[in-house]
Order: structure tokens, then C-alpha cells, then sequence
């Protein structure tokens, strides 16, 4: 069944490896286990081999319906394993929504009968969005009614990008679009900053103006205060201080006292034997202490003097200053920090022409080095579209195409417009009969000439080999002959380095693969179910005879049949 010399091993890709299927439609239970490069699948119609389709559409992220599980089954299933390697994009994906895969990467979906559907990544539950842009990584569907490569424009972007070699070129681009963008928001905001403050500036020079001419200081606003209070009891203070002066000197006062207890405590000491030395030096203390006492009281009496124009100024600055705080939403003791910041600010004014210059150079710069490169990538982009058109339109003639044209359209927007991708809108267009407007390929092409289309567009995009799975669901239709032939050659040639799943109708395209499948229909008596058989040499022969003649074999057909295998 392998063609000799034809398997390789596929590097940086992906490969679907299994697929298991559980309940869906006709299908009760299915293993699967796929190889690389062609495989083919071949069947009576009705057999069910769209069945296996939409059952990894499924595994892949595809709209659920409750149609699909089988019939008096409470729900469905289908799993899909897949090998791919250390550097595949996908892990990417994977990593970044928390999904580490170290081995297979096995996508899980569960359809229930009530219409609910799950979806599980190596048996961790996930949406199936996030199920759908895995698949999307891993597998490209091309049908007579799907080839999204030839009708969304990121996507045909992105593949001129990779036929052109430019994709570490573009991820720059992307990098200087977005130092691009940043510079010009610092450019901005600082506009609307400066601007904002010179409104402020008559503001800013008043209040640091009037900060200044007060000159706050910090622990000025206690002292202040203290003052105050003894400005504003000064009347009683005196009368106490005059009280307490009068009691220390009236009648002798207290010294007096002192002195005559002393004299007497001197006459008995002698013969006290030592027992009154502490209370006369106790009262030596007291006599000095009573001294100092009324000289202190003496000159307090003296020197606090009632004086309101004083007391008066300290409130005026005392008030000021609490005032001055509340307007700047502070406190006493800030109010130097204000000044501080304030100024600071009318400085910044005063240098932003400096400071504008500075961002407005950044911004040239920054647009210069965008342009660059992303004039370079447009240049580029032109140059690989002729290249692939050539390509393509070389496969055209083969596939029964030779009537149309395909082309490749890049227009190249302005600077200023330019996004993260580059200058430059890419479109596939082609006419399927000369003479005719070229249009968007889906809107102007039958569903075989798409899917035909899309073929001669991947051959020539796999110069270097595909680099996942590819499936093809009866790209051959309405074709024969020679045309069937070309079909599956390329389809050969694309499957080289990748894998590619072909349902066809065609001998020609069957002959030509590395595996071949046949999906039949049965009765199990109890209802028909699909099943799916790997091919041997002798059946493969008898299953390419059956395609070339029908139900009834002739040795003519099976003749036949060997040789396309040979040819193949």
C-alpha cells in the first residue's frame, strides 16, 4: 500500500495520528489510525465517508448539532490525536491559555443528543472557541463549499507572506508599528499635557508668588500657636506672677522661715551627734532652690508684658498660613513642598518646547523606521505575487483550469494607514473564462473549479512541503481522464513532507496514494453502520478495479487498476 521511498518525517509540523468516533450518525464505533503523506478514501456514495469529515470537524472545533449523534444514542463523541512537533505554532496557543502539552495533543468533543456539546484539550476542559483555534492550527479542510484560504484576507496575506519567505520580516514590521503607535501617544499626551499647563501658568506664578513672599517653615505653625495662647492670657499671667512674687517676699518671706529654722537647727547640732546633718543640708538646698525661685518669679514679672499689636501679628501669620494650607489642600507644615512642586511645574512649562522637540523627533524617527521596512515588505510582497502567480496559473491548464487566470492582487495603502502587517491589502482574484473581470475566487468559481483552485494554489505555496493535514473532499468531481491524473499527482506532490486526506471518486487519485481507505455501508440488522477499511495490496487492486468499472469487476478493469497502482 505505501508507495516505496515516499513516507517522510515531518518536521515543525503536525500529523493526525487517530481518530476515534463513538455514536455519530452511522457511525457506532470507529478506530482510526492514520499515516503520512496521501491517504485515501474510497467508497460507494452514501457509504459515509462525509461522515468521517464532519466527525474531525467536530474533534476540531466545527458548529455542533444534535443531528450527528446516532440515532437512539443519549450522546456522541469524537477524539482526535495528534503528533506534532517542538516548534509547532500551536503551542504557542497552547501555552498561553494554560494548556502545556509535553506528548500527543489529544482534542476531545462530546456531542449530547439535547443539543449541548463539550470540548476537552488533552482532557482539560476548554470553549470551543479556544477548541476551534487549535484545530484551525492543525488541519485545513478544502471542499467544494470550503477553502477559506481563498476567500478571508488575513489568511491569503499570510500565505503570500510565507511563499515570500517574509514572516520574521512582517513580525517586524509589527514591532516598529507598534514603537510607531507608542511614540506617538507620548507625542500626544504630552501635547495635551503642556497645553493643559500653560492654561495653568497665571495660576502656577500666582500661588508660587504668594508662597514665597510668606515663606512658610516647617514647625512654624506650633510655635505660632503657643505664642497665641500666652499673647492671649498675658493679663492673667501677670496677676499670678505678681501673687506668687508678693507671697515669696512678704514678711520675709519664705526665706526668712528657712534661715530661722536653720539657725536653730545649727545651735543643737553639735550635740545631735550627726542626726540633724541631713535636715540642715536639706535646708541649705531649700534656701538655694527659695533664691533662684524668686529671682525666676521676679524676672517672669518683668518680662511678660501685655502686648496685642504683637499678638495680633502672630494670629495674622497664624492665620495666613492655615489659610494657604486649605487652599492648596495640605498642611501648615507642607506648605514648603507645595512651593517645591509648584515651581517645579512652571519650569517644566518653561522647558516643554525642549521636551516637545524631543517626542516630535521620536516620532519622525519611529515613522521613518516603519516606512522602511514596511516599504520594503510591500516591495517584496509585489515581487512573490508575480512569482506565485506564474506558479499558479502553470497548474491551471493540468486541473481543466486553462481557461482561467489567477492573480494575485496587492495594493499598497499610504504610510499614514499602515497597521501591524504592513501598507500592503492582499487578495486572490482570478476569471474562469478569458476575457472576463477578474473577481474574488469564491464568488466566480463553481465549487470544483474552488476546490481545484485551492489546489493548484497550495502546490504551488508547498514548494517546500505542507506542514500539516490537508484535507480534500472530492477535489476530483466532475473530472476524468488525463485531468483525474493531474489531480492526483499534485496531490501527491503536496502530500511529500505533510499529510493529506483525500475522499475521492477518481481511480486515477486513489492509485496515487501512499494509504487507502475504504469506507463502506452495512447492515447489522438492527440498522446499517459505516465502516472504514485499510487497504492491503490485493483488495486495494480489487477496490481501483470496482471505481474503474462498477459493480461488476472485469480482468479488464483489474488490468487496469494494476496499472495506475504501478504508474502511481
Amino acid at each position: 500500500m505505501d508507495k516505496s521511498g515516499a513516507e517522510r518525517r515531518i518536521l515543525g509540523a503536525s500529523m493526525l495520528i487517530s481518530l476515534s468516533i463513538r455514536n455519530i450518525v452511522l457511525i457506532d464505533q470507529l478506530d482510526l489510525d492514520w499515516q503520512a503523506n496521501l491517504c485515501t478514501l474510497t467508497g460507494e456514495t452514501g457509504a459515509g465517508k462525509s461522515i468521517l469529515l464532519d466527525s474531525l470537524g467536530l474533534a476540531t472545533g466545527a458548529r455542533g448539532d444534535a443531528g450527528l449523534v446516532r440515532q437512539g444514542c443519549e450522546q456522541g463523541s469524537v477524539t482526535a490525536v495528534f503528533q506534532i512537533d517542538p516548534d509547532h505554532r500551536v503551542r504557542k496557543t497552547l501555552s498561553d491559555n494554560g494548556l502545556e502539552v509535553t506528548g500527543e495533543l489529544i482534542l476531545r468533543r462530546v456531542q449530547s443528543a439535547d443539543g449541548r456539546s463539550r470540548a476537552f484539550c488533552n482532557d482539560q476542559p476548554v470553549g470551543i472557541g479556544m477548541l476551534s483555534e487549535i484545530g484551525s492550527q492543525l488541519i485545513e479542510i478544502h471542499g467544494q463549499n470550503e477553502s477559506q484560504a481563498l476567500t478571508d484576507a488575513a489568511t491569503q496575506r499570510g500565505l503570500l507572506d510565507s511563499f515570500a519567505g517574509l514572516t520574521e520580516a512582517v513580525a517586524s514590521v509589527g514591532k516598529l508599528f507598534v514603537a510607531r503607535q507608542s511614540a506617538r501617544e507620548a507625542l500626544a499626551s504630552y501635547r495635551a499635557e503642556l497645553a493643559q499647563a500653560s492654561a495653568d501658568t497665571e495660576y502656577l506664578t500666582h500661588a508660587i508668588a504668594e508662597l514665597q513672599e510668606l515663606n512658610p517653615k516647617v514647625g512654624e505653625e506650633l510655635l505660632l500657636s503657643d505664642e497665641r495662647g500666652v499673647l492671649m492670657n498675658t493679663e492673667k499671667i501677670s496677676d499670678d506672677l505678681r501673687a506668687a512674687d508678693k507671697l515669696l517676699h512678704g514678711d520675709g518671706g519664705i526665706e526668712k522661715a528657712l534661715n530661722g529654722a536653720l539657725r536653730r537647727l545649727e545651735k543643737s547640732a553639735p550635740e545631735a551627734g550627726g542626726q540633724l546633718d541631713e535636715a540642715v543640708a536639706a535646708i541649705d538646698r531649700a534656701l538655694i532652690e527659695a533664691g533662684e525661685a524668686r529671682v525666676a518669679v521676679s524676672s517672669a514679672v518683668s518680662s511678660v508684658i501685655n502686648d496685642p499689636a504683637r499678638q495680633e501679628q502672630v494670629e495674622e501669620r497664624l492665620f495666613t498660613l492655615r489659610s494657604l494650607a486649605r487652599k492648596h489642600e495640605t498642611t501648615c507644615d507642607a506648605l514648603p513642598s507645595v512651593l517645591t512642586e509648584l515651581d517645579a511645574k512652571l519650569s517644566a512649562i518653561h522647558r516643554g518646547n525642549d521636551r516637545m522637540a524631543e517626542l516630535e523627533e521620536a516620532v519622525k524617527a519611529a515613522e521613518a523606521d516603519y516606512a522602511e521596512k514596511a516599504l520594503a515588505v510591500s516591495n517584496s510582497r509585489q515581487k512573490a505575487a508575480l512569482r506565485l502567480d506564474d506558479m499558479v496559473n502553470a497548474e491551471l491548464g493540468p486541473l481543466k483550469l486553462d481557461g482561467g487566470r489567477f492573480t494575485t492582487q496587492v495594493v499598497q495603502g499610504e504610510l499614514e494607514d499602515g497597521a501591524a502587517h504592513g501598507l500592503d491589502k492582499v487578495s486572490f482574484v482570478a476569471s474562469t473564462n478569458p476575457g472576463t473581470a477578474p473577481g474574488p475566487i469564491a464568488k466566480i468559481a463553481s465549487g470544483g473549479e474552488l476546490a481545484r483552485f485551492m489546489l493548484a494554489l497550495k502546490v504551488s505555496l508547498a514548494a517546500e512541503g505542507n506542514s500539516g493535514t490537508m484535507i480534500f473532499d472530492e477535489v476530483d468531481a466532475g473530472v476524468g481522464g488525463a485531468v483525474a491524473e493531474a489531480v492526483g499527482s499534485r496531490l501527491f506532490r503536496l502530500a511529500q513532507g505533510g499529510q493529506v486526506l483525500v475522499v475521492t471518486h477518481s481511480p486515477q487519485v486513489a492509485a496515487r496514494g501512499n494509504h487507502h481507505w475504504l469506507v463502506r455501508k452495512g447492515d447489522t440488522g438492527t440498522g446499517f453502520s459505516t465502516k472504514v477499511v485499510p487497504l492491503a495490496e490485493a483488495a486495494r487492486l480489487e477496490e481501483v478495479a470496482r471505481m474503474l468499472s462498477g459493480a461488476d469487476i472485469t480482468d479488464e478493469a483489474r488490468g487496469a487498476a494494476k496499472r495506475l497502482l504501478e504508474a502511481g
